[in-house]
């Protein structure tokens, strides 16, 4: 057995290459926690839907059966409307849409986000977009921020030119210019409500971004209900 113990070793040992655009696209789309992920990945690696298998059914929300649901997740996935990966495309004919989820105060400060995609595109001549977001009555208090899909998500390397304490601490001005989010909305204590509004000029995808204030607790976790609409 020493043979095939030690080419196994030698295999398994070889670190894989994490920045192919294959290997992104992957990252990007595969769930948290879930043992085998379904994944519709375009020819240029970009991630068209992606959903946990054994929540197939659940996911969906529409069908009972599992082969009429998967269809349909293969169909919309190559359609754009990118079922699976938390994404909300909203219409003229469908302007509003709601969303419950949960958020986790992170053991690292920007290590835990929970994303959730919203497609504004058809809005050609744009338009208001309103975020109305109420949290649950567990202990963690949510940070909500709104980006443009393409912004990276804030990470816990420090931006060039700003206190390592207020990028940490997720305080300050500085903190808010370092970020740069199109609008935000921190602070929602257990139970309480807030919102975020921001206007745009043409139609476009964001990504509204939920987390959990470590001022709150360590691990803290709650759920969060948001009604996303478009005027």
């Amino acid at each position: 057995m020493r043979e095939p113990i030690a080419k196994r070793r030698e295999r398994e040992g070889k670190t894989l290459n994490t920045t192919h655009p294959l290997a992104q696209a992957i990252m990007k789309s595969w769930k948290k926690g879930s043992p085998v992920d379904c994944l519709v990945i375009s020819h240029e690696f970009e991630p068209l839907g992606g959903i946990d298998y054994n929540e197939f059914l659940e996911c969906i929300g529409e069908f009972d059966d599992w082969g009429d649901a998967y269809l349909h997740f293969l169909k919309a996935s190559v359609a754009g409307d990118r079922p699976g990966l938390g994404n909300l495309v909203l219409t003229p004919e469908q302007p509003s849409q709601e969303v419950v989820d949960t958020f986790r105060a992170p053991m690292v400060v920007h290590q835990e986000y929970k994303v959730v995609y919203i497609d504004t595109t058809a809005f050609e001549k744009g338009g208001t977009l309103s975020i109305d977001i109420h949290v649950g009555r567990d202990d963690g208090i949510g940070l909500f921020h709104l980006l443009d899909e393409n912004k990276k998500l804030p990470t816990e390397e420090v931006p060039e030119g700003i206190d390592p304490k207020q990028w940490h601490t997720q305080l300050s001005d500085a903190y808010n210019n370092a970020l740069n989010a199109l609008a935000q909305c921190c602070g929602i204590f257990p139970g309480q409500t807030g919102r975020i509004t921001y206007q745009f000029d043409r139609g476009q995808r964001f990504k509204l971004c939920a987390t959990g204030d470590q001022w709150g607790g360590v691990g803290d976790i709650n759920a969060f209900h948001a009604k996303i609409s478009v005027e």
